[in-house]
Protein backbone atom coordinates (compact mmCIF):
# COMPACT_ATOMS: atom_id res chain seq x y z
CA UNK A 1 0.00 0.00 0.00
CA UNK A 2 1.41 3.40 -0.98
CA UNK A 3 0.66 6.75 0.67
CA UNK A 4 -2.19 7.75 -1.65
CA UNK A 5 -3.84 4.38 -1.14
CA UNK A 6 -3.43 4.72 2.63
CA UNK A 7 -5.03 8.18 2.64
CA UNK A 8 -7.89 6.98 0.45
CA UNK A 9 -8.44 4.08 2.83
CA UNK A 10 -8.44 6.33 5.91
CA UNK A 11 -10.86 8.82 4.38
CA UNK A 12 -13.22 6.32 2.76
CA UNK A 13 -13.46 3.82 5.58
CA UNK A 14 -13.51 6.35 8.41
CA UNK A 15 -14.37 9.83 7.07
CA UNK A 16 -12.88 12.54 9.33
CA UNK A 17 -14.80 15.16 11.31
CA UNK A 18 -13.64 17.93 8.99
CA UNK A 19 -15.47 16.20 6.12
CA UNK A 20 -18.71 14.94 7.65
CA UNK A 21 -18.99 16.56 11.08
CA UNK A 22 -20.93 14.93 13.91
CA UNK A 23 -21.15 11.51 12.26
CA UNK A 24 -17.38 11.15 12.62
CA UNK A 25 -17.34 11.96 16.34
CA UNK A 26 -16.81 8.96 18.59
CA UNK A 27 -16.60 10.09 22.21
CA UNK A 28 -14.90 7.81 24.69
CA UNK A 29 -11.54 6.14 25.08
CA UNK A 30 -12.32 2.44 24.58
CA UNK A 31 -11.37 2.32 20.89
CA UNK A 32 -8.24 4.36 21.48
CA UNK A 33 -7.12 2.17 24.37
CA UNK A 34 -7.61 -0.95 22.24
CA UNK A 35 -5.67 0.69 19.41
CA UNK A 36 -2.88 1.70 21.77
CA UNK A 37 -2.61 -1.81 23.16
CA UNK A 38 -2.47 -3.21 19.63
CA UNK A 39 0.46 -0.95 18.67
CA UNK A 40 2.40 -1.39 21.91
CA UNK A 41 0.91 1.27 24.22
CA UNK A 42 3.14 4.09 22.95
CA UNK A 43 1.26 6.66 25.04
CA UNK A 44 2.79 5.15 28.16
CA UNK A 45 6.29 6.06 26.94
CA UNK A 46 5.72 9.71 26.04
CA UNK A 47 6.75 12.73 28.11
CA UNK A 48 3.82 14.82 26.98
CA UNK A 49 2.39 18.31 27.26
CA UNK A 50 -1.37 18.00 26.70
CA UNK A 51 -3.16 21.10 25.35
CA UNK A 52 -6.92 21.69 25.22
CA UNK A 53 -9.10 24.78 24.77
CA UNK A 54 -11.71 26.33 22.52
CA UNK A 55 -9.30 28.56 20.61
CA UNK A 56 -5.55 29.07 20.53
CA UNK A 57 -4.62 25.50 21.38
CA UNK A 58 -2.90 25.01 18.02
CA UNK A 59 -0.84 28.20 18.29
CA UNK A 60 -0.04 27.49 21.93
CA UNK A 61 1.05 23.94 21.10
CA UNK A 62 3.35 25.23 18.35
CA UNK A 63 4.82 27.88 20.65
CA UNK A 64 5.58 25.29 23.32
CA UNK A 65 7.07 22.91 20.76
CA UNK A 66 9.27 25.63 19.23
CA UNK A 67 10.69 26.68 22.60
CA UNK A 68 11.42 23.05 23.53
CA UNK A 69 13.17 22.62 20.18
CA UNK A 70 15.19 25.77 20.84
CA UNK A 71 16.22 24.26 24.17
CA UNK A 72 17.76 21.36 22.25
CA UNK A 73 15.04 18.73 22.61
CA UNK A 74 13.63 16.39 19.98
CA UNK A 75 9.96 17.33 19.99
CA UNK A 76 6.92 15.56 18.59
CA UNK A 77 3.93 17.78 17.78
CA UNK A 78 0.40 16.39 17.27
CA UNK A 79 -2.22 18.88 16.07
CA UNK A 80 -5.45 19.03 14.06
CA UNK A 81 -7.00 19.69 11.66
CA UNK A 82 -4.52 19.84 8.81
CA UNK A 83 -4.69 22.47 6.09
CA UNK A 84 -3.19 20.79 3.03
CA UNK A 85 -1.79 17.34 3.93
CA UNK A 86 -2.69 15.06 6.83
CA UNK A 87 1.06 14.64 7.44
CA UNK A 88 0.95 18.15 8.96
CA UNK A 89 -0.81 16.68 11.99
CA UNK A 90 2.22 14.69 13.12
CA UNK A 91 5.62 16.42 13.19
CA UNK A 92 9.01 15.97 14.79
CA UNK A 93 11.05 19.17 15.08
CA UNK A 94 8.82 20.74 12.47
CA UNK A 95 9.14 17.97 9.89
CA UNK A 96 5.87 16.24 8.92
CA UNK A 97 5.66 12.49 9.27
CA UNK A 98 7.02 10.88 6.07
CA UNK A 99 4.36 9.62 3.69
CA UNK A 100 5.91 6.15 3.59
CA UNK A 101 5.54 5.86 7.37
CA UNK A 102 1.81 6.61 7.08
CA UNK A 103 1.52 3.94 4.40
CA UNK A 104 3.52 1.47 6.48
CA UNK A 105 1.33 2.00 9.56
CA UNK A 106 -1.93 1.53 7.66
CA UNK A 107 -0.59 -1.54 5.84
CA UNK A 108 0.61 -3.16 9.05
CA UNK A 109 -2.60 -2.59 10.96
CA UNK A 110 -5.32 -2.60 8.29
CA UNK A 111 -6.81 -5.92 9.41
CA UNK A 112 -7.16 -4.69 12.98
CA UNK A 113 -8.52 -1.31 11.82
CA UNK A 114 -11.13 -3.09 9.71
CA UNK A 115 -12.18 -5.08 12.76
CA UNK A 116 -12.22 -2.21 15.29
CA UNK A 117 -13.59 0.51 12.96
CA UNK A 118 -12.09 3.43 14.90
CA UNK A 119 -12.75 7.01 13.86
CA UNK A 120 -10.30 8.84 11.64
CA UNK A 121 -9.07 10.87 14.62
CA UNK A 122 -8.61 7.77 16.78
CA UNK A 123 -6.48 6.22 14.05
CA UNK A 124 -4.42 9.39 13.63
CA UNK A 125 -3.88 9.56 17.40
CA UNK A 126 -2.56 6.00 17.43
CA UNK A 127 -0.35 6.73 14.42
CA UNK A 128 1.04 9.89 16.00
CA UNK A 129 1.81 8.35 19.38
CA UNK A 130 3.30 5.22 17.76
CA UNK A 131 5.54 7.36 15.55
CA UNK A 132 6.71 9.54 18.44
CA UNK A 133 7.53 6.47 20.53
CA UNK A 134 9.34 4.83 17.61
CA UNK A 135 11.39 7.97 17.07
CA UNK A 136 12.13 8.37 20.80
CA UNK A 137 11.14 12.01 21.06
CA UNK A 138 12.15 13.85 24.24
CA UNK A 139 8.77 15.59 24.46
CA UNK A 140 5.42 15.18 22.73
CA UNK A 141 3.23 18.28 22.57
CA UNK A 142 -0.29 16.99 21.97
CA UNK A 143 -3.32 19.09 21.05
CA UNK A 144 -6.75 17.63 21.77
CA UNK A 145 -9.17 17.21 18.91
CA UNK A 146 -12.56 18.08 20.37
CA UNK A 147 -13.25 18.64 24.05
CA UNK A 148 -10.93 16.89 26.45
CA UNK A 149 -12.50 14.38 28.83
CA UNK A 150 -13.60 12.00 26.07
CA UNK A 151 -11.02 13.01 23.47
CA UNK A 152 -8.83 10.23 22.08
CA UNK A 153 -5.67 12.00 23.20
CA UNK A 154 -6.81 11.82 26.82
CA UNK A 155 -5.29 8.36 27.23
CA UNK A 156 -2.13 10.30 28.08
CA UNK A 157 -0.81 10.96 31.54
CA UNK A 158 1.22 14.06 30.69
CA UNK A 159 3.92 16.01 32.48
CA UNK A 160 1.77 19.12 32.17
CA UNK A 161 -1.79 19.93 31.14
CA UNK A 162 -2.68 23.24 29.45
CA UNK A 163 -6.17 24.67 28.82
CA UNK A 164 -6.03 27.84 26.75
CA UNK A 165 -9.55 29.26 27.08
CA UNK A 166 -13.25 28.42 27.02
CA UNK A 167 -15.69 29.69 24.38
CA UNK A 168 -18.97 28.63 22.80
CA UNK A 169 -18.08 26.08 20.13
CA UNK A 170 -19.12 22.49 19.40
CA UNK A 171 -22.00 22.99 21.85
CA UNK A 172 -23.84 19.94 20.49
CA UNK A 173 -21.07 17.76 21.95
CA UNK A 174 -19.68 19.74 24.87
CA UNK A 175 -22.67 21.57 26.34
CA UNK A 176 -24.42 24.88 25.84
CA UNK A 177 -22.85 26.89 28.68
CA UNK A 178 -19.28 27.95 29.35
CA UNK A 179 -19.31 25.97 32.61
CA UNK A 180 -20.36 22.74 30.86
CA UNK A 181 -17.73 23.20 28.17
CA UNK A 182 -15.11 23.94 30.83
CA UNK A 183 -15.95 20.65 32.59
CA UNK A 184 -15.24 18.75 29.38
CA UNK A 185 -11.96 20.58 28.79
CA UNK A 186 -11.00 20.13 32.46
CA UNK A 187 -11.20 16.39 31.87
CA UNK A 188 -7.57 16.47 30.70
CA UNK A 189 -6.47 17.48 34.22
CA UNK A 190 -4.97 14.44 35.96
CA UNK A 191 -4.19 13.61 39.61
CA UNK A 192 -0.84 15.06 40.56
CA UNK A 193 -0.19 16.57 37.11
CA UNK A 194 0.44 20.35 37.07
CA UNK A 195 -1.93 22.43 34.94
CA UNK A 196 -1.87 25.88 33.31
CA UNK A 197 -5.16 27.68 32.60
CA UNK A 198 -4.70 30.37 29.96
CA UNK A 199 -7.76 32.58 30.40
CA UNK A 200 -10.22 32.73 33.27
CA UNK A 201 -13.89 33.67 33.29
CA UNK A 202 -16.41 33.95 36.15
CA UNK A 203 -18.39 31.00 34.74
CA UNK A 204 -15.35 28.72 34.44
CA UNK A 205 -13.02 29.58 37.33
CA UNK A 206 -14.80 27.42 39.90
CA UNK A 207 -14.95 24.52 37.45
CA UNK A 208 -11.16 24.54 37.20
CA UNK A 209 -10.65 25.07 40.93
CA UNK A 210 -12.98 22.16 41.75
CA UNK A 211 -11.20 19.88 39.28
CA UNK A 212 -7.81 20.96 40.63
CA UNK A 213 -8.99 20.08 44.13
CA UNK A 214 -10.07 16.64 42.91
CA UNK A 215 -6.67 16.14 41.28
CA UNK A 216 -4.74 17.22 44.34
CA UNK A 217 -2.99 20.11 42.61
CA UNK A 218 -4.68 22.98 44.45
CA UNK A 219 -2.99 24.18 47.61
CA UNK A 220 -4.72 26.20 50.32
CA UNK A 221 -4.16 29.45 48.46
CA UNK A 222 -2.73 30.76 45.26
CA UNK A 223 0.06 32.54 47.16
CA UNK A 224 1.90 29.34 47.99
CA UNK A 225 4.54 27.85 45.74
CA UNK A 226 3.07 24.43 46.53
CA UNK A 227 0.13 25.21 44.26
CA UNK A 228 0.41 23.30 40.97
CA UNK A 229 -2.33 25.00 38.98
CA UNK A 230 -1.45 28.33 37.41
CA UNK A 231 -3.80 30.87 35.86
CA UNK A 232 -1.76 32.57 33.16
CA UNK A 233 -3.84 35.73 33.03
CA UNK A 234 -3.46 36.18 36.80
CA UNK A 235 0.13 35.06 37.05
CA UNK A 236 1.60 37.99 38.92
CA UNK A 237 1.66 35.92 42.12
CA UNK A 238 4.43 33.80 40.60
CA UNK A 239 7.30 36.01 39.49
CA UNK A 240 8.85 33.22 37.42
CA UNK A 241 5.66 33.01 35.36
CA UNK A 242 5.16 36.70 34.66
CA UNK A 243 5.59 37.75 31.05
CA UNK A 244 6.61 41.36 31.56
CA UNK A 245 6.36 42.32 27.90
CA UNK A 246 5.28 40.55 24.74
CA UNK A 247 8.31 38.92 23.11
CA UNK A 248 9.04 39.09 19.41
CA UNK A 249 7.09 36.40 17.61
CA UNK A 250 6.33 35.36 14.05
CA UNK A 251 2.68 35.20 15.15
CA UNK A 252 1.24 38.68 14.52
CA UNK A 253 -2.45 38.30 15.38
CA UNK A 254 -3.46 40.43 18.37
CA UNK A 255 -5.12 37.37 19.92
CA UNK A 256 -1.68 35.77 20.11
CA UNK A 257 -0.92 37.88 23.20
CA UNK A 258 -3.02 35.43 25.22
CA UNK A 259 -1.38 32.39 23.62
CA UNK A 260 2.11 33.78 24.19
CA UNK A 261 1.35 34.30 27.88
CA UNK A 262 -0.18 30.83 28.25
CA UNK A 263 2.74 29.16 26.47
CA UNK A 264 5.24 31.16 28.52
CA UNK A 265 3.73 30.07 31.82
CA UNK A 266 3.63 26.45 30.62
CA UNK A 267 7.26 26.56 29.54
CA UNK A 268 8.40 28.11 32.82
CA UNK A 269 6.47 25.38 34.64
CA UNK A 270 8.58 22.93 32.59
CA UNK A 271 11.69 24.93 33.59
CA UNK A 272 12.61 25.77 30.00
CA UNK A 273 15.25 28.54 29.91
CA UNK A 274 14.03 32.02 29.00
CA UNK A 275 16.53 32.26 26.14
CA UNK A 276 15.04 29.16 24.50
CA UNK A 277 11.55 30.57 24.97
CA UNK A 278 12.61 33.82 23.31
CA UNK A 279 14.16 31.97 20.37
CA UNK A 280 11.22 29.60 19.97
CA UNK A 281 8.63 32.37 20.03
CA UNK A 282 10.61 34.46 17.52
CA UNK A 283 10.88 31.55 15.06
CA UNK A 284 7.77 29.51 15.84
CA UNK A 285 6.45 29.31 12.25
CA UNK A 286 9.77 28.45 10.64
CA UNK A 287 10.63 25.93 13.38
CA UNK A 288 7.29 24.10 13.52
CA UNK A 289 5.62 24.72 10.14
CA UNK A 290 2.66 26.62 11.60
CA UNK A 291 0.49 28.28 8.92
CA UNK A 292 -2.64 30.37 8.69
CA UNK A 293 -2.45 32.52 11.82
CA UNK A 294 -2.81 36.13 10.60
CA UNK A 295 -0.40 35.07 7.88
CA UNK A 296 0.64 37.53 5.20
CA UNK A 297 0.35 35.78 1.83
CA UNK A 298 1.03 38.71 -0.48
CA UNK A 299 2.28 42.30 -0.23
CA UNK A 300 0.50 44.12 -3.08
CA UNK A 301 -2.30 44.00 -2.35
CA UNK A 302 -1.67 43.10 1.29
CA UNK A 303 -3.29 39.66 1.57
CA UNK A 304 -3.83 38.03 4.95
CA UNK A 305 -5.42 34.75 5.98
CA UNK A 306 -6.47 33.49 9.39
CA UNK A 307 -8.00 30.24 10.62
CA UNK A 308 -10.24 31.85 13.27
CA UNK A 309 -13.65 30.25 12.82
CA UNK A 310 -15.97 31.02 15.76
CA UNK A 311 -17.11 34.16 17.55
CA UNK A 312 -14.61 33.70 20.38
CA UNK A 313 -11.70 33.72 17.93
CA UNK A 314 -13.09 36.01 15.24
CA UNK A 315 -13.73 38.86 17.67
CA UNK A 316 -9.96 39.45 17.63
CA UNK A 317 -9.75 39.10 13.85
CA UNK A 318 -12.55 41.66 13.47
CA UNK A 319 -10.73 44.05 15.77
CA UNK A 320 -7.51 43.69 13.80
CA UNK A 321 -9.32 44.24 10.50
CA UNK A 322 -10.70 47.50 11.89
CA UNK A 323 -7.15 48.60 12.74
CA UNK A 324 -5.85 48.15 9.18
CA UNK A 325 -5.15 51.51 7.54
CA UNK A 326 -5.74 50.37 3.94
CA UNK A 327 -8.36 52.40 2.07
CA UNK A 328 -10.38 49.32 1.07
CA UNK A 329 -10.50 45.85 2.60
CA UNK A 330 -11.84 42.95 0.54
CA UNK A 331 -13.05 40.16 2.81
CA UNK A 332 -13.37 36.65 1.37
CA UNK A 333 -15.36 34.79 4.00
CA UNK A 334 -16.93 31.36 4.47
CA UNK A 335 -18.02 29.14 7.35
CA UNK A 336 -19.24 25.65 8.13
CA UNK A 337 -22.75 24.98 9.32
CA UNK A 338 -22.04 24.26 12.99
CA UNK A 339 -20.57 27.70 13.74
CA UNK A 340 -22.30 30.68 15.35
CA UNK A 341 -22.45 32.58 12.07
CA UNK A 342 -25.16 35.00 13.14
CA UNK A 343 -23.04 36.14 16.10
CA UNK A 344 -19.92 36.27 13.93
CA UNK A 345 -21.61 38.48 11.36
CA UNK A 346 -22.48 41.01 14.06
CA UNK A 347 -18.82 41.12 15.10
CA UNK A 348 -17.32 41.59 11.64
CA UNK A 349 -16.57 45.18 10.59
CA UNK A 350 -19.17 47.21 8.73
CA UNK A 351 -18.66 50.30 6.58
CA UNK A 352 -18.01 51.55 3.10
CA UNK A 353 -14.38 50.38 2.95
CA UNK A 354 -15.25 46.74 3.73
CA UNK A 355 -16.26 44.68 0.69
CA UNK A 356 -17.53 41.15 1.40
CA UNK A 357 -17.26 38.20 -0.96
CA UNK A 358 -18.90 35.15 0.58
CA UNK A 359 -17.93 31.71 -0.61
CA UNK A 360 -18.57 28.02 0.07
CA UNK A 361 -15.61 26.22 1.73
CA UNK A 362 -14.66 22.84 0.28
CA UNK A 363 -16.37 20.59 2.81
CA UNK A 364 -19.73 18.86 3.05
CA UNK A 365 -20.35 20.87 6.22
CA UNK A 366 -20.10 24.27 4.50
CA UNK A 367 -22.72 26.96 4.55
CA UNK A 368 -23.42 28.07 1.01
CA UNK A 369 -22.12 31.42 -0.19
CA UNK A 370 -25.70 32.62 -0.72
CA UNK A 371 -26.71 31.57 2.79
CA UNK A 372 -23.74 33.51 4.19
CA UNK A 373 -24.77 36.58 2.21
CA UNK A 374 -28.35 36.23 3.47
CA UNK A 375 -27.16 36.04 7.08
CA UNK A 376 -24.94 39.08 6.51
CA UNK A 377 -27.94 41.01 5.24
CA UNK A 378 -25.85 43.82 3.79
CA UNK A 379 -24.06 44.55 0.55
CA UNK A 380 -21.79 41.82 -0.73
CA UNK A 381 -21.32 39.09 -3.29
CA UNK A 382 -21.77 35.33 -3.26
CA UNK A 383 -19.22 33.35 -5.29
CA UNK A 384 -19.49 29.62 -4.68
CA UNK A 385 -15.98 28.43 -5.54
CA UNK A 386 -13.32 29.61 -3.06
CA UNK A 387 -10.61 29.95 -5.70
CA UNK A 388 -12.88 32.14 -7.84
CA UNK A 389 -13.79 34.28 -4.82
CA UNK A 390 -10.14 34.77 -3.86
CA UNK A 391 -9.12 35.60 -7.42
CA UNK A 392 -11.99 38.08 -7.71
CA UNK A 393 -10.85 39.88 -4.55
CA UNK A 394 -7.25 39.96 -5.77
CA UNK A 395 -8.33 41.45 -9.09
CA UNK A 396 -10.62 44.05 -7.54
CA UNK A 397 -8.16 45.24 -4.89
CA UNK A 398 -5.83 48.12 -5.66
CA UNK A 399 -2.17 47.82 -4.66
CA UNK A 400 -2.74 49.79 -1.46
CA UNK A 401 -5.89 47.84 -0.51
CA UNK A 402 -5.99 44.73 1.68
CA UNK A 403 -7.55 41.32 1.15
CA UNK A 404 -8.56 39.10 4.05
CA UNK A 405 -9.37 35.39 3.66
CA UNK A 406 -10.94 33.56 6.58
CA UNK A 407 -13.85 32.29 8.63
CA UNK A 408 -12.91 28.64 8.15
CA UNK A 409 -9.84 26.40 8.19
CA UNK A 410 -11.01 24.97 4.88
CA UNK A 411 -11.05 28.35 3.18
CA UNK A 412 -7.50 29.04 4.37
CA UNK A 413 -6.50 25.61 3.06
CA UNK A 414 -7.85 26.61 -0.36
CA UNK A 415 -5.92 29.88 -0.26
CA UNK A 416 -2.45 28.67 0.70
CA UNK A 417 -1.57 26.87 -2.58
CA UNK A 418 -2.58 29.97 -4.56
CA UNK A 419 0.18 31.98 -2.91
CA UNK A 420 2.94 29.36 -2.81
CA UNK A 421 6.30 30.90 -3.61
Amino acid sequence: MNYNEAVTYLYSSRPPFHQIGAAAYKPGLDNTLRLMEHVGNPHQHLRAVHVAGTNGKGSTSHLIAAALQAAGYRVGLFTSPHLVSLTERIRINGQPIPEDIVAEFVSLHKTFLDELQPSFFETMTALGFWYFAQQRVDFAVVETGLGGRLDSTNVLTPLLSVITNIGMDHTEFLGNTLAKIAREKAGIMKPGVPCVIGETHPQTMNVFLDRAQECGILAEGLETTNCRIWFADQCGYMQRCRLREAPESELKGIYQEHNLQTAYVALRALQVPRKAIQTGFARVCSMTGLRGRWEILNDKPLTICDTGHNSHGLQYVARQLKELANPNIWIVFGQVNDKDTEVVMRLMPHGDRYHYIFTTPNTQRARSAQEMLDVWGGEGMAIDKPVDAICYAQNMAAEDDAVFIGGSNYLVADALPLFAH
